[in-house]
């Protein structure tokens, strides 16, 4: 049963998943989810703001796990461990916000508060009154009494996220406005024949540099200079000996990327991702196969899947693996699958780690990959790929969302058109070092196997691996 606005309940739970949902349909906004740790109704610094830019707290605390289709809908969420929020934080506020639109155009769009352990729903609230905003705090968990409770806020924001950001003292970073290209210079007109150009004026002799003063003890206060006029103190360098303030640390970038057809590919150096851990994840639901993959995993388990929009249904049925061939500058290749259990390394080559094989669905965040991007400099390309290992011939009527989260930079994420023919491999992304940038296209390529040829030979086929291969099994 949905709350009334401003209403509360108690979390008696310790940790808590907080699901922000809607209904996905063409031209809807898309959704994201964020929170903010206060302390007396203000952040303490940007830090304090948890979204896709910035996907943990650094108390471990809060961490936004990301979206992922659930039958039909759509879903952006965020793990908050109660327990752990830090003694000062009194309230954690819960926030969505539209891009590309305003929530007037987002059908369905509710907050749902759910025990993380065993699932069970303890708040859930339906915003009905949306129109021009694109920003909503839609609820909050703050401390009464030493317990924590959950209150149905429904309050919008015509600023975006910037706006609510900013309102709860997150400085965010400005948009840089287009730069025109500058005029092209008239030529000069050319000097008359009898004028001969005049020979360039002699430099200045350099100033020899100065010589180092003896050492000796600091002249009293009344004998330093006075500032310079229109000069502030904080701008005059710190007297020999004393620390340098520390610099102010960036405000936040709230950019992202969405890759599509028309536009399928983005540098992550320009976006600033080339360096650190940068988790790739992968989110599957059953869209409309759910008939059709009904008959072979069974009613509870497709209802399953369809609810929680897991990976895949509590059957461990269809088991759907996320895997990545890879290339690296010396010609060293090879390729991370759980097959073999060929989970890769991230602190060695090939820097390509494969978190877990999830046989069971119990993971609700997916499988993910993590790529070292501290050593880019030594990736040609990787392909990340996803297989069917069993429980379906196909990803015919499947829908898959895919996110990948640079620890530094914008969020990268697509979606893959439906699957229309009998395909067990798919092409998700290839990331490329051109040798000056990484960068990031779109694949979204589902590919046939001929008749006894595993799905990975298919895929090193059409992308020219030239690896050897031979049967591995779980």
């Amino acid at each position: 049963m949905s709350m009334l606005k401003g209403s509360n309940v108690p979390v008696p739970a310790p940790a808590v998943r907080v699901e922000l949902g809607w209904q996905a349909a063409p031209g809807t906004p898309d959704v994201d989810a964020s929170a903010l740790l206060l302390v007396s109704g203000k952040v303490r610094d940007d830090g304090d703001f948890v979204f896709y830019n910035q996907a943990a707290h650094a108390s471990g605390a809060v961490r936004h796990d990301g979206k992922r289709p659930a039958g039909g809908a759509m879903t952006d969420s965020l793990t908050v461990a109660l327990d752990s929020v830090e003694p000062a934080v009194d309230t954690v506020v819960l926030a969505a916000s539209a891009d590309g639109g305003t929530f007037g155009s987002v059908p369905g769009l509710h907050i749902r508060v759910l025990d993380a352990a065993s699932g069970a729903e303890i708040a859930r609230f339906d915003s009905r009154d949306a129109g021009a905003e694109t920003a909503f705090v839609l609820g909050e968990l703050y401390r009464r009494q030493g317990s924590w409770k959950f209150r149905a806020v429904g309050q919008g924001y015509a600023t975006g996220l910037a706006g609510l950001a900013t309102d709860f003292g997150i400085s965010v970073e400005d948009p840089a406005p287009p730069q025109p290209a500058p005029a092209p210079a008239a030529p000069a007109p050319p000097p008359p024949p009898s004028a001969m150009p005049a020979p360039p004026p002699a430099a200045p002799p350099a100033p020899a540099p100065p010589l180092a003063p003896p050492p000796m003890a600091p002249p009293p206060m009344a004998a330093a200079p006075p500032f310079p006029a229109g000069q502030p103190a904080a701008s005059v360098p710190p007297h020999p000996g004393q620390p340098a303030p520390a610099p102010a640390p960036p405000p936040v970038r709230l950019t992202k990327v969405t890759l599509t057809k028309d536009a399928p590919a983005v540098s992550l150096t320009k976006q600033g991702g080339t360096s650190g851990a940068m988790r790739v994840n992968l989110n599957w639901n059953s869209g409309t196969a759910g008939k059709r993959l009904g008959k072979k995993l069974g009613f509870k388990a497709m209802q399953a899947m369809g609810a929680r929009g897991a990976l895949l249904p509590p059957s461990g049925e269809l088991d759907l693996d996320l895997c990545a061939l890879y290339e690296l500058t010396d010609g060293a290749a090879g390729v991370i699958h759980p097959l073999g259990n060929n989970f890769g390394a991230l602190h060695a080559p090939p820097y390509i780690q494969l978190d877990g094989d999830d046989r069971t669905g119990s993971v609700a965040a997916g499988e993910n990959m993590t790529i070292n991007l501290d050593h880019q400099a030594r990736i040609k390309r990787i392909l990340i790929f996803v297989t069917v290992y069993a429980g379906a011939r196909s990803f015919e009527g499947l829908s898959a969302t895919v996110t990948l989260q640079p620890q530094h930079g914008a969020p990268v994420e697509f979606s893959l058109d439906a699957c229309t023919v009998p395909s067990r491999v798919c092409a998700l992304a290839l990331i490329t070092h051109t040798g000056s940038e990484l960068v990031v296209q779109r694949e979204a390529r589902y590919l046939v196997p001929e008749p006894g040829v595993s799905p990975q030979r298919t895929i090193d086929k059409a992308y020219g691996w030239g690896l050897d291969w031979s049967p591995a099994r779980k």
